[in-house]
């Protein structure tokens, strides 16, 4: 029984992302993203049993990996794709913008890609290769939130008045589907990407954790459920600045 606990965690991952996927076509993005953040939770404990309890498997990996391509990759991608469909009751959404609404069925490819990819990469020991998935759809999920509810998104000491419509315009509409191409690029580089684990926590050896996470704190009370769109965009850039210099 002990062996199979990790692997319930693991399982519990995949029925919450499996539940926010029905939620996000609904569209009740908030049901979905609560959900996801659920599932991301489970699959962080789900490594920290297995390592607690010593009993690492092959099967609790590959298991990992088909939960995460649900959770991180299928719900995100559901959401982004509803993000460009909603945009039609904002926008007139002709060519040569119509196309962008497909950019959300990438996500879960890339996504998948990464996983098989990196399962077969014994050199993320320190720090991971290429943004994690739960990171990239952290970010879809904040800011779905924030598009249909954007009252919650002025729950923050720097509202963004009209942030649904400066998201949804066409210059914001544009910026989201280029982000989604760029982070769908870096789910599969091998740029390095500051891990957060710790194995002790001296300041010496911990100092671009330590900012990393007070950055994030800072962008979530400034701005919300926005700020943890703009904690994982924080998270690339210092990693990018960071990493390569200690890869």
């Amino acid at each position: 029984m002990k062996k199979q606990i990790p692997n319930l965690l693991t399982l519990c991952n995949l029925v919450c992302g499996v539940m926010a996927a029905y939620q996000a076509s609904l569209g009740w993005w908030h049901r979905a993203a609560v959900l996801m953040l659920v599932g991301i939770l489970f699959d962080f404990l789900d490594g920290f049993a297995a390592r607690l309890l010593k009993v690492q498997s092959p099967m609790g990996k590959e298991l990992d990996s088909l939960a995460d391509i649900v959770t991180s990759g299928v719900v995100p991608g559901i959401i982004l794709y509803s993000i460009f469909r909603l945009s039609h009751h904002f926008v007139g959404f002709a060519d040569p913008f119509y196309w962008m609404r497909y950019v959300g069925f990438l996500l879960p490819a890339f996504a998948a890609y990464r996983l098989a990819k990196f399962n077969l990469d014994e050199r993320q020991t320190h720090s991971f290769l290429g943004l994690p998935a739960p990171s990239n759809a952290l970010i879809w999920a904040a800011i779905g939130i924030c598009l249909i509810h954007p009252d919650w998104a002025q729950v923050a000491l720097v509202p963004i008045p009209g942030i649904r419509h400066m998201l949804l315009c066409k210059a914001g509409l544009v910026t989201l589907a280029v982000l989604s191409l760029v982070t769908d690029e870096l789910m599969v580089s091998e740029v390095p990407m500051m891990s957060l684990k710790f194995s002790s926590f001296g300041w010496k050896e911990n100092s671009m954790k330590y900012i990393l996470l007070a950055g994030a704190a800072i962008l979530i009370v400034l701005f919300g459920i926005f700020g943890i769109a703009l904690s994982i965009v924080w998270y690339i850039v210092l990693s990018i600045l960071t990493q390569r210099r200690n890869a």
